[in-house]
């Protein structure tokens, strides 16, 4: 599995989880008067932020495949970037 798949999977598997603690927050206010707990309010912000940094990455990936294309197709002068 090359690490653009891998970083895929994991960002399908952070999303379920950020889905269902999103979904533990708004059954926790429904189901509780006042507030819930912090933990609850909190808890879908690590997931938030994983899935942030993954899909930064694979939202640049492709760029990063066409630039990688590019630095390594010819040794001496670099010819001009692929148009984007």
């Amino acid at each position: 599995m090359s690490r653009g798949q891998g970083v895929r999977r994991f960002h399908r598997w952070v999303s379920m989880a950020f889905t269902l603690a999103v979904v533990a927050n708004f059954a926790a206010m429904a189901l509780r008067e006042g507030s819930p707990p912090p933990w609850v309010t909190y808890a879908p912000l690590p997931p938030l932020g994983l899935l942030l940094l993954t899909g930064l990455y694979l939202l640049a990936q492709p760029g990063l495949q066409r630039f990688g294309a590019w630095w390594s197709s010819s040794a001496g002068a670099r010819p001009a970037p692929p148009p984007v």
